[in-house]
């Protein structure tokens, strides 16, 4: 398959109650605020008029559980779309719009984004990229010389994003209302997009999809837990059968750690809270298993045998992803005897109220030779490090520690300054953490956490 932008978009080849044509949508003044050269070089693409909301599209229909309630018909709001572009190994990518104007479910919405929401998905995402946790990714964002109103009024933006793929959670739930021959046809699709190995008829065709949209979620969140990152809305509308993360609205990566940590300003309950995460990915999959229910085999009893025999592997595969990865910051080897320490570990530094990544990132200063680091840590703590980390693993250290992310009070930072039309804050944030591993003392400044007056409690979705 060639590299480039493709007008054709696949989904179209689905029943058309699964989407709604949209046409054009033409904005007073677009200019290019950002447009991610690497990207574009990846998937072929050279043009970034072409993602200026001024293009014809689809936007995808799909239902959703929010906060544990069931929502109906959701769908693109405020979004499209628009195209497809392949990379160089030939796997296929989807194009989106967000903020490209009002669809058939806009829902009362004007459909528009702005500015402020558009530079934190861009950014945040490509840090994600960066630290390596699949993740949709932005390729541009376009001024569309609109004033948008949320809490305060913004400039009018335009991101457009790139996936694998935009099926949802929500879209199988969706599909689950319309029938079992819709939901076939979404399932077949879906394997084929993302899943080409699966058996090619019978109900192990559809067990084989539920697995492994179970083992790519549990591999998901346990990146995000290992850097510290909250989703902050885990609805199943925002939960991707491909294993990416996204929706990067009220996400944030903790500052000080506490595992009962939330930002989004709506997450009252604390549903979505680091350390639940794991339990919300297992939840959503069982909405996933619940809509998909009738492919799983002939009869209701192995139906749900099958369900819960793919399901029943999820807990066992996050608690193995999450270890593995956290040994690895702590540069221990993983055994019965170290795994505890794990816990005990977590328990400390929600005590000692310290910094999630600066504690991993003086630790990793530590082992790596800066005695002056010692006083960071508390003593009985470290004498046990001492006695059970590896020194062959500390080199190793360093490629899962990271020593910047995107904190919230830089990027609220950045957002504060571009809608004054200064793009140098931007720019330098995005340089700093798309090198997140990266010694570098230009980029001293974006180690720190923020001091009093400079704390993010509460993020906001952007619509």
């Amino acid at each position: 398959m060639m590299k480039g932008l493709q007008r054709k978009i696949s989904y179209r080849d689905l029943p058309s109650n699964f989407y709604s044509e949209e046409g054009k949508v033409e904005f007073p003044n677009v200019e290019i605020f950002a447009f991610n050269e690497k990207l574009a070089d990846e998937l072929g693409i050279d043009d970034v008029g072409q993602f200026s909301g001024g293009v014809e599209g689809i936007a995808m229909a799909y239902c959703g559980h929010q906060f544990g309630h069931f929502s109906g018909l959701l769908g693109d709001g405020r979004a499209r779309l628009v195209g497809e572009a392949s990379d160089g190994e030939g796997r296929l990518f989807e194009l989106h719009l967000k903020g490209s104007g009002r669809t058939a479910y806009s829902r009362g919405g004007d459909g528009k984004a702005t500015l402020g929401s558009s530079l934190r998905e861009y950014l945040v995402s490509e840090a994600m990229a960066a630290l390596g946790v699949p993740t949709t990714r932005a390729l541009s964002v376009v001024l569309t010389g609109e004033k948008v109103r949320r809490q305060n009024i913004e400039l009018g933006a335009i991101v457009c994003r790139s996936g694998r793929s935009h099926i949802r959670v929500g879209t199988f739930e969706y599909a689950a209302t319309l029938g079992e021959e819709s939901m076939r046809a979404l399932a077949d699709f879906s394997i084929e997009r993302l899943y080409p190995n699966a058996p090619s008829h019978g109900a192990e065709r559809y067990v084989y999809l539920l697995s492994e949209v179970a083992k790519k979620q549990a591999h998901l969140v346990s990146k995000w837990m290992s850097l510290g990152f909250i989703h902050g809305v885990m609805n199943t509308d925002n939960s991707t059968i491909s294993g990416e993360t996204i929706d990067y609205g009220p996400c944030a990566f903790m500052d000080v750690f506490h595992p009962l940590k939330t930002f989004s300003s709506i997450d009252r309950n604390l549903r979505y809270a680091w350390n639940k995460q794991a339990e919300m990915a297992h939840w959503n999959l069982t909405r996933f298993a619940e809509s998909i229910l009738p492919l799983l085999g002939t009869t209701e009893a192995e139906q749900v045998k099958n369900a819960e025999g793919a399901l029943g592997s999820f807990e066992g595969l996050f608690r193995n992803y999450f270890n593995t990865m956290m040994a690895k910051k702590f540069a221990i080897e993983l055994n019965e005897e170290t795994s505890p320490f794990i816990i005990e570990s977590l328990e400390m530094m929600t005590e000692e109220k310290v910094d999630f990544t600066i504690f991993f990132r003086k630790l990793t200063q530590f082992a790596n030779g800066d005695k002056s680091q010692r006083s960071s840590f508390e003593a009985s703590w470290l004498k046990k490090w001492t006695s059970i980390s590896d020194a062959s693993l500390f080199e190793k250290m360093k490629k899962v520690n990271p020593i910047r992310i995107p904190r919230n009070h830089q990027v609220e930072r950045v957002i504060q300054s571009s809608n004054q039309g200064d793009k140098l804050a931007f720019e330098n944030l995005l340089e700093a953490i798309t090198s997140p591993y990266e010694e570098n003392e230009k980029w001293a400044e974006y180690e720190k956490a923020p001091d009093g007056k400079e704390v993010v409690r509460r993020t906001f979705c952007g619509t």
